[in-house]
């Protein structure tokens, strides 16, 4: 039984005696009775004014509570004229201020963190009780190569690439640096966080490849600097006796005189290329940023395959062209990204011994091109030192030609990579921004 139900309850059988009593004095005196039947109406008026002055503050706390679990922290009550009331309402009106800014204040950091988290140059995860990803911030989809819906409530060691297999070991609390495609570097590192109660964990992404590059690219400018100034010097000085010693060529006798000429010319040869080699060094130092342009790359593709028929139909290579429908223009240097391209396209020539196969694919949304072809393939030797400068696995190889072509996409802002995938083809992915 309520409170409301036992006062009423109350005051009838109170009034119901007052009038048993009335009664009795009716058949004794009257006046009496008159009285009585006074008395009686004041009894219900006061019981009526304390029936409202006990349940309308507790009309007020119900009005309150129901505001609260409503979560409508906007909602006042205004003074009514009774002390005891009053106070409780500015109670309640204290209280509930107290919450509407302590709510206003959680959402206004609320939104900022998210802001803060979209925003982040570093990528962020944040995973559910059991490593499932329940969501990543933009720098992560970058860094990943996957959209938020792509990834969403998988298992961290779905991850694509390498990301999946370091991620999946890393220990709370702990970073671990990770290298994917041979160029990209990063540092990762776990921790958690409460809320409500529950921990929640997290993995932070940081990338450190514009930094290393940077160091690696100061430290190979100074070498190369200093090789180039004294081979070149060296080169030339040799260069300029031994052209002298060709003068005596005719003071020889006949039989003497075709070897005599054989080893001069073979040595000043060996001098060029050297000093071929140590230009083809610099080249990569001296790389200017782009001057780019609106280009057809779709034209650009065509003009180097005409160029590398000859070697394609040497080698019995077939070359098939899959590109867009749609015309793509992109924003880029074209004589860089054509000597990118081909150092591409030359690569892919040498992994194939002879009737094999390079494909160009292209799409327009987003920009990107792939060429892939059936060679050998990347050892996992290979793949920890791709782009890595004067790094080689060919016999005549001088290690700048991925360099370079990392430098020059790089520098472009294009994102790319290189690798086998499981059908035997290996592909060199470029993702290119549209002008």
């Amino acid at each position: 039984m309520t409170l409301r139900s036992k006062f009423i309850l109350f005051a009838v059988l109170v009034h119901v005696l007052l009038g048993v009593l009335a009664w009795h004095l009716l058949l004794e005196n009257k006046y009496l009775f008159l009285g009585m039947e006074l008395l009686i109406l004041c009894s219900v008026f006061v019981t009526f004014q304390l029936y409202r002055s006990f349940f309308k503050p507790l009309h007020l706390i119900r009005a309150g509570i129901e505001s609260i679990k409503d979560k409508d922290f906007s909602s006042t009550f205004t003074a009514v004229g009774q002390k005891d009331l009053d106070d409780l309402v500015n109670v309640y009106n204290r209280m509930i201020g107290q919450l509407r800014h302590e709510r206003v204040a959680q959402a206004e950091k609320h939104f900022l963190l998210e802001k803060l988290i979209q925003a982040s140059p570093a990528g962020i995860i944040l995973l559910g009780f059991d490593n499932q990803i329940e969501s990543i911030n933009p720098a992560a989809e970058r860094f990943l190569g996957q959209q938020l819906p792509e990834l969403q409530g998988k298992h961290i060691s779905q991850l694509p690439d390498d990301w999946g297999t370091h991620l999946q070991k890393l220990p709370t609390g702990q970073s671990v640096t990770i290298r994917i495609h041979g160029t990209w570097t990063y540092r990762c590192h776990r921790a958690h966080f409460l809320d409500r109660g529950f921990q929640h964990y997290f993995i932070l992404i940081e990338e450190l490849t514009e930094a290393i590059l940077q160091n690696e690219r100061q430290a190979y400018e100074k070498v190369i600097r200093v090789m180039s100034h004294e081979v070149n010097n060296t080169t030339g000085a040799i260069n300029s006796i031994l052209g002298s010693l060709q003068h005596y060529a005719n003071q020889l006798l006949p039989d003497d005189k075709a070897d005599y000429e054989h080893v001069l010319q073979i040595a000043i040869d060996r001098n060029t290329n050297l000093s071929r080699f140590m230009a083809n060094f610099a080249d990569v130092v001296r790389l200017p940023m782009p001057n780019k342009e609106a280009t057809d790359v779709h034209a650009l593709l065509r003009d180097l395959h005409r160029l590398l028929k000859p070697e394609l139909e040497k080698r019995h290579i077939q070359f098939n062209e899959k590109l867009a429908t749609m015309p793509l223009y992109v924003s880029l240097d074209k004589n860089q990204m054509e000597q990118a391209l081909l150092n591409i396209f030359k690569n892919a020539i040498e992994a194939i011994h002879e009737n094999g196969e390079i494909e160009v694919h292209t799409q327009v949304n987003p920009p990107r091109i792939v060429i892939s072809d059936n060679g050998e393939g990347i050892s996992d030797k290979v793949k920890q030192n791709l782009f890595t400068p004067f790094y080689t696995s060919k016999k005549t190889g001088q290690g700048i030609g991925l360099t370079m072509v990392r430098d020059i996409l790089m520098h472009h802002g294009y994102t790319f990579s290189l690798k086998s995938n499981g059908n035997g083809h290996t592909e060199f992915t470029i993702n290119m921004h549209k002008s």
